[in-house]
């Protein structure tokens, strides 16, 4: 004889969630395979008469209990994870389930240590931490910090105190608050507000920083988890969201100007005097074109752009394409972290301002030298201050970036002013460019030597 549930019979939910006909399919107690599809009514559960198989069921059923059923009912933070927001979630029942006498030590199906082993061999360290907050507190928890340690032995360390802060979270709560599904004056459910989400930020906050492997970094992550302070440094770049909202005016431009210089080749001799005056003897004329080009500008800070600006540069190179940005720190992508300014003789009819920090520096100087036409300028506005995606300074970041300047010869500028004359092909006198310009010193040097 099989054992079924009666979700239907689940009362008590102040958030508007109506009751209804429910399906209940046949799952298992392994992880994965019991599930609970609020806004369809599916219920998935294992139909075995075992400890473990009651307990997944009161898992799913507290999930129809507590959790919300509307992605409204979720609050819009840029700092929220997805991911994180589910494992909290999971955090929550599990918890829940605990207050209320259910033996959770019985959540563990025999895969926890060697997903944690596969996690840290592969650095994945924002699943590792994920993983660890939706088992905490259950019968997974032990073995899957053991599978961790035995590849990443810093690792758990890193665990134990995001632990200490998460039952800060939820110590004197009880059940009634923990499961509150009445919506608040912002019109979110209570519980999901207090304890998910805010345990979710603090999981989103540990997901995106690196994995401290000393006791220094260990000590600025513990610190990154008390409220208000600053996020532990990434020591990566976040990933390139262009925004696609601007709109576009077109702007009359000039015809191409064209000109030419000296050459040591050529079809025309146009200086024969140079045969006897030039070292080079280049006596012959190149034509390029001068109004093309691309321009970067790092608008972290207070480094805005505006009309003015664009028409100046556009006047040098009517054919630039100009891009700007700048990324919120701690953002899980959905901010837009750069932005077109003026391309193919458009130009944004309002230019958006930046963020706060600069933490896409590598990535848009790539987007960049992959649009440059040949033989046409790229222009970096920048203090050279390079900073990852939760705008900390970090070396290797510097030394990425100085790396493609030298290779693809982007011109560094510090002011909008120095566009145009950066785009006429005239070079910058001034300048020291922070970190990003002392590692190129340094690689400069560096060649020196090697010649």
């Amino acid at each position: 004889m099989r054992v079924t549930a009666y979700p239907e019979l689940i009362h008590g939910r102040r958030d508007g969630f109506e009751q209804g006909a429910w399906s209940v399919e046949l799952g298992s107690a392994t992880r994965g395979g019991a599930s609970c599809n609020l806004s369809e009514r599916i219920l998935r559960i294992p139909h075995g008469h075992d400890p473990t198989s009651r307990v997944v069921r009161a898992h799913e059923l507290m999930h129809i209990r507590v959790s919300p059923y509307l992605s409204e009912h979720t609050p819009i933070d840029f700092e929220l994870s997805p991911r994180a927001l589910e494992c909290a979630e999971e955090f929550r029942v599990n918890h829940l389930l605990h207050k209320l006498g259910f033996d959770v030590a019985l959540l563990c199906d025999g895969t926890e240590r060697l997903g944690g082993q596969r996690l840290a061999e592969t650095n994945q360290w924002g699943e590792a931490v994920c993983f660890f907050l939706a088992v905490l507190g259950t019968g997974g928890e032990l073995p899957f910090v053991k599978g961790v340690r035995s590849r990443q032995p810093s690792w758990p360390s890193a665990f134990r105190a995001l632990k200490k802060r998460v039952g800060d979270v939820v110590m004197s709560m009880e059940p009634s608050r923990l499961g509150d599904t009445e919506i608040n004056a912002e019109g979110f459910p209570g519980g999901f507000v207090e304890v998910t989400v805010v345990i979710a930020k603090l999981l989103s906050r540990s997901m995106g920083a690196a994995a401290p492997d000393s006791p220094d970094t260990l000590r600025v992550f513990r610190r990154s988890l008390e409220a208000g302070s600053r996020r532990a440094p990434s020591m990566a770049f976040a990933p390139l969201v262009f925004d696609q909202t601007l709109e576009y005016v077109t702007r009359r431009r000039r015809p191409l100007r064209r000109r030419s210089s000296p050459s040591i080749t050529g079809t025309v001799m146009r200086y024969p005097s140079r045969l006897l005056t030039d070292p080079y003897q280049r006596a012959f004329t190149r034509r390029r074109g001068s109004g093309g080009g691309v321009v970067v500008i790092d608008q972290s800070g207070s480094m805005d752009v505006g009309i003015a600006e664009i028409d100046r540069m556009l006047s040098a190179a009517p054919d630039a394409l100009i891009v700007g940005y700048s990324h919120r720190p701690g953002d899980q992508g959905t901010s837009p972290n750069a932005w077109i300014l003026a391309q193919d003789g458009r130009v944004a009819r309002v230019p958006r301002p930046g963020n706060i920090g600069n933490g896409v520096d590598g990535p848009v100087l790539r987007w960049a030298v992959g649009r440059v036409r040949r033989d046409e300028p790229i222009v970096w506005v920048t203090d050279g201050q390079v900073t990852d995606s939760h705008d900390h300074p970090c070396h290797r970041l510097s030394v990425e970036c100085a790396s493609l300047v030298m290779r693809h010869r982007i011109q560094l500028v510090a002011t909008l002013g120095e566009v145009e004359l950066a785009l006429r092909g005239r070079k910058s006198t001034g300048g020291t460019f922070g970190r990003v310009g002392r590692e190129l010193r340094r690689l400069r040097s560096g060649d020196c030597l090697t010649m």
